[in-house]
């Protein structure tokens, strides 16, 4: 058993952990019916001089399914948090007291939520591609591996690496599989 072509494979399947983790932080973006806090996150507030995340200059809530609130530490900053957002074109209406601010989630149409799922379906066959090109790449540096002159592996270990390789494959494309269909049920779910 060749030191390189475990390092390989382990390499492997950090690279999938990571493309399941970037496949899940992209599903968290697509709104289901539901509030979700992290649908805030890519919004930038002026502060000071400089673009600073909306979560860092207030907290950010979801009481109610189809609510968000953002209370900001400094009040003074209600105009720049509702520019932004507004900015942001989120598909939600800032609502401000003096103290907080309030979004409210719009019902989601049929149209819509197939629009979603549309989306989750297209992040989860980006993810099912990036998965199939690291086991490219890596199969790859297997053979490499293998007509390698000072350290070569046998064809048996360059199998049977392979074969572990395609495992982790089939493991985390099912994965996603597996977090496209809970997400599509989140979406679909009124």
């Amino acid at each position: 058993m060749s030191i390189a072509s475990d390092k390989l494979v382990k390499e492997c399947e950090e690279k999938m952990v990571k493309t399941i983790e970037a496949v899940k932080e992209k599903f968290t973006a697509i709104r289901a019916g539901r509030a979700n806090v992290s649908m805030l996150d890519g919004i930038k507030v002026e502060n000071y001089g400089s673009e600073v995340p909306l979560n860092q200059i207030g907290t950010v809530s979801a009481p109610e399914a189809r609510l968000l609130v953002i209370d900001p530490w400094d009040k003074t900053l209600i105009s720049k948090i509702e520019k932004a957002i507004l900015a942001a074109n989120i598909g939600m209406t800032p609502n401000n007291d003096g103290r907080v601010i309030r979004l409210v989630l719009p019902e989601l149409t049929a149209d819509r939520r197939k629009e979603y799922v549309k989306l989750a379906k297209n992040e989860a066959e980006n993810g099912k591609i990036a998965i199939r090109n690291i086991r490219k790449d890596i199969n790859n540096h297997l053979k490499k591996l293998e007509k390698d002159k000072e350290n070569p592996i046998s064809e048996d270990e360059l199998k049977k690496e392979e074969t572990n390789v395609q495992t982790l494959t089939d493991k985390y494309v099912k994965e996603i599989d597996d977090l496209l269909a809970k997400k599509e049920k989140e979406i679909t779910t009124i």
